[in-house]
């Protein structure tokens, strides 16, 4: 069975003291994940006990005070506990219920915890539990892990990071990469949507997992306006990688700002989207400036345009390949590092990468590379000489600076 990256990621710390805390989207696997991660720990005949807590019994108990929890276990008291939980955002107080376990029985006891969203995370843990808890994010399936889920191996992922590490590598598995790389840009990252046999179930899926997705985040999020909740995305999803402007949002949405805002923390916490913030010297300005907006998965984006041509038949073929960018990044360095510049002037970089206070790199994204002119950001470069600039395209004269490689 085809593994997540993050897979590896949780198994190869297991043996550390922190608690492992799963959150992401719906239907993007945690679930399964964790069952993997199950079956890794019996495999080396490790304590292994897994309960979810959509069963309303164990619920109830939980509930009622966290040792509960042992009254569904009988364990070898000579063994260190793997305990796993899905879904423990279902408990009134997941934070109070993982403090009160680590302080008891750490550490002998480990705790890995699946939950739906950060919008539950923020809004019932009461306690950060720092030292105590490690927080993973399980997004939609990466380029790469699209490649393994695809193909059923990892020999075409293999040979992507081959083309990565050199750009003059010409790879016999170019065109068979391309031609699944324009489908990944179309159809996105979903597990479901990734393995259904042709593009008519592939859109009756996404289909199916927007408005799901929508009518849920809205019962949970206390959002009455559907009408204006999904009206909201659809603008969004055709201005990918643009400025929010959230009173422009408001104004043209007849909401007020402070509504707009609300709306645009579900869809972040419930990871429909995220905000990139621009890139200052001055950190105060990073702060106060409008952010950019990208999609976190390209099949749920494209569903809300009503928009699967191939991206070169595409009007917004270039912002559909920065949102790819986006997302490859993201998996790269990570939110935290990751910004965009632009000045009142209207000189813009797609994307700042920030290593330290004063290093780091520059991209700017194009759909073809001779559209790229180095001119233009000379004011960048000028005043962030740390910050080395390079551009990434689809299309180009050679396989070098083709974004598949990013």
């Amino acid at each position: 069975m085809n593994k997540r990256k993050l897979f590896y990621t949780i198994t190869n710390q297991l043996v550390n003291k922190e608690f492992c805390i799963i959150v992401g989207p719906r239907q993007v696997g945690k679930t399964f994940l964790l069952s993997q991660i199950e079956n890794f720990l019996l495999d080396k005949n490790e304590q292994v006990f897994t309960i979810t807590l959509e069963d309303p019994v164990v619920l109830s108990r939980l509930n009622n005070h966290p040792e509960k929890v042992f009254d569904f276990i009988y364990r070898n008291p000579n063994k260190r506990l793997y305990l796993l939980i899905d879904e423990i955002q279902y408990l009134d107080n997941p934070s109070n219920f993982l403090k009160l376990l680590y302080d008891q029985h750490q550490p002998w006891l480990k705790i890995i915890a699946t939950g739906s969203s950060a919008f539950y995370i923020d809004r019932k843990f009461k306690d950060s539990l720092a030292g105590r808890k490690q927080l993973f994010e399980l997004y939609t399936l990466g380029f790469d892990e699209f490649l393994d889920f695809r193909s059923g191996s990892a020999e075409l992922s293999q040979e992507i990071s081959r083309m990565r590490e050199n750009p003059d590598y010409l790879s016999l598995k170019f065109h068979e990469i391309e031609n699944l790389f324009i489908e990944y840009l179309t159809y996105g990252g979903y597990p479901a949507v990734v393995l259904a046999s042709d593009s008519k179930s592939k859109i009756l899926i996404l289909k199916d997992l927007l408005f799901s997705f929508v009518k849920r985040d809205l019962i949970e999020s206390n959002i009455s306006d559907s009408e204006k909740f999904y009206h909201l995305m659809l603008l969004l999803s055709h201005q990918s990688g643009s400025l929010v402007n959230v009173n422009e949002l408001a104004g043209t949405l007849r909401l007020s700002a402070t509504a707009v805002e609300n709306y645009l923390y579900t869809l972040r916490k419930c990871y429909h989207i995220h905000l990139i913030k621009p890139f200052f010297k001055n950190i105060r300005k990073e702060l106060t400036k409008m952010p950019k907006v990208y999609f976190n998965d390209l099949g749920m984006r494209n569903m809300l345009m009503n928009q699967f041509n191939p991206v070169f038949q595409r009007i917004d073929k270039g912002e559909l390949i920065e949102n790819y960018a986006y997302i490859r990044l993201r998996e790269s360095y990570g939110l935290d590092s990751l910004f965009f510049w632009r000045t009142s002037e209207g000189h813009e970089v797609d994307f700042v990468v920030r290593e330290t206070l004063e290093t780091g790199e520059a991209i700017e994204i194009k759909y073809d590379f001779a559209s790229f002119n180095p001119g233009k950001y000379k004011k960048f470069t000028e005043v962030y000489p740390g910050f080395p600039l390079k551009c990434l395209a689809l299309e180009a004269s050679s396989n070098t600076n083709r974004l598949i490689v990013l």
